[in-house]
């Protein structure tokens, strides 16, 4: 009986469950380089470098270590996975939890010549099993509970049963708008080996679809080289995390944000040691707990939140579509060729890096989706193919719950709604922009203003029974209906010029 183990590209971590069930180190391994899951979006060219040099170079580490390393490239997988298990005489194979409900229905369509086991996974602090047991004793679903929760549980800046600080949440302190000179830190950035070359020489040279700029590729391939990304965030980056995290600015990418969920979500770095180093800086360096808590809050509260619910919900979650939303997604979401000055900035940096924040995210580009009226799925799509951090458990829950509230209010008390106003003071975008963003009508309104208002007056019935948006929608009923005609007027004509 030979045992045989499959690792999967987001599951690069020498502990995962599937590798730790094994008695010895000299068990068949495989990896699969596949061009055909490549196929299934335009990826952004960073993202498919980053996992298959990732890949890559595990595989090798796996491989110094004594394990029996297959690593195949080819076209499609099922070929590859039947090639490999026929010529090990794989009896069971083992892999641990996809996560991603297409990826393991693919799976569980196998009729494979041996026995299948999947294992949890264990690159999350919370297991579906205990998310579910929480989420069954419950209500509602709100992230702020499960977090304490969590904080409790793990014991994280708690002392005894009690938050340090004597608040859980320190939110209000870090909504600090950009102002003057910020003198942001350099990210830790690296320079291509061989092995990664190679792969950007690939990826440059696929004939299938593909969104953004391969080169310059600077991002972590290694868990050593992820481990030192986590020690200059934590030496140089954590002190002033906090204050400017929701801010955003012309030329800086990075501000001081982290930049490990490409790491985590491959399984390059742990979720548990990265709270437990953080925690420890915050001991011993004394840093600003709004700084550490907000940090701390994204990992074992927002993250595993999200990992949560997509399991916790049905499979079909990803289809919701509350308000109805019909208009397609504008073509310049894949150029970046936009007059609004915010919108072209994040395009653009996610073009040259896969990568924003989550409030360029959740702001400017899941705000503006969600106010115009795109059809939730075509802008889940998008957010899958472009980011380097981007997986089917990360962005249903975190682009058709929170971003677009195309669930009704499963995850989200509200939908994150805004006009051009927070965009204006929490960014410097508007100042390089064309549109005024004060107007809400006329040649230079700023389209998040015509498009705010038109939301609102458009689902009226819909918002009003969401007990947060009745003060807001008391600012609609001061608008005179014939404002509110040019509103919907404007916004009409948009799409018909933004197709």
């Amino acid at each position: 009986m030979t045992i045989g183990v499959w690792v999967l590209g987001n599951q690069l971590w020498q502990s995962q469950a599937a590798l730790a069930s094994c008695e010895s180190q000299n068990a068949p391994v495989l990896f699969i380089e596949s061009t055909e899951f490549a196929k299934e979006r335009p990826y952004h060219k960073q993202k498919l470098v980053l996992v298959w040099s990732a890949m890559r170079h595990f595989a090798d580490e796996l491989n110094q270590a004594g394990w029996a390393v297959t690593y195949a490239i080819a076209a499609e997988t099922e070929t590859a996975l039947r090639d490999w298990l026929k010529a090990e005489d794989i009896s069971e194979l083992r892999l641990m939890n996809p996560v991603d409900h297409p990826f393991t229905a693919w799976l569980e369509g196998l009729d494979l010549p041996c026995q299948l086991t999947i294992l949890d996974n264990n690159l999350f602090l919370w297991s579906t099993d205990d998310f579910k047991a929480w989420a069954n004793k419950r209500k509602g679903l709100l992230m702020e509970s499960f977090y304490r929760e969590g904080r409790k549980r793990f014991n994280v800046l708690m002392t005894g049963d009690q938050p340090v600080g004597g608040q859980w949440n320190f939110d209000k302190d870090n909504r600090k708008p950009p102002k003057g000179k910020l003198n942001t830190p350099t990210p830790q950035w690296f320079k291509p080996d061989a092995t990664t070359q190679a792969v950007i020489d690939k990826v440059d040279g696929l004939k299938i679809p593909t969104f953004g700029d391969v080169i310059p590729f600077n991002w972590a391939v290694t868990r050593e080289q992820a481990l030192e990304v986590l020690d200059v965030f934590i030496a140089e980056r954590l002190e002033t995390f906090g204050p400017y995290q929701d801010a955003m600015v012309t030329g800086e990418d990075t501000m001081w944000h982290a930049l490990l969920s490409p790491y985590l979500n491959l399984g390059l770095l742990h979720p548990l040691e990265v709270i437990e180093r953080t925690e420890q800086a915050f001991i011993e360096r004394d840093l600003p707990l709004n700084s550490v808590e907000g940090f701390i809050r994204q990992v074992m509260g927002w993250r595993e939140y999200m990992r949560g619910l997509y399991s916790h919900f049905e499979v079909d979650y990803g289809d919701r579509n509350w308000f109805d939303h019909r208009q397609p997604l504008p073509e310049f979401f894949w150029t970046g060729e936009v007059e609004m000055n915010c919108l072209h900035q994040a395009i653009d940096q996610i073009h040259r890096t896969g990568y924003a924040h989550h409030i360029q995210r959740l702001m400017i580009l899941s705000n503006f989706s969600l106010i115009a009226g795109f059809t939730p799925q075509e802008v889940k799509e998008w957010f899958h193919a472009v980011f380097i951090d981007a997986y089917d458990w990360v962005m249903q829950t975190n682009v058709i719950g929170m971003g677009l509230f195309a669930d009704g209010g499963l995850l989200a008390s509200k939908p994150y709604a805004s006009s051009a106003n927070y965009v204006n003071k929490m960014s410097d975008y508007c100042q390089g922009c064309r549109y005024n963003p004060k107007q809400r009508t006329g040649e230079d309104a700023c389209p998040f203003n015509f498009f705010y208002w038109d939301f609102l007056h458009r689902h009226r019935d819909k918002l009003q029974a969401q007990g947060r948006m009745s003060f807001i929608l008391k600012n609609l009923d001061r608008m005179d209906g014939e404002e509110l005609d040019a509103i919907h007027q404007q916004a009409t004509d948009w799409h018909g010029v933004h197709p």
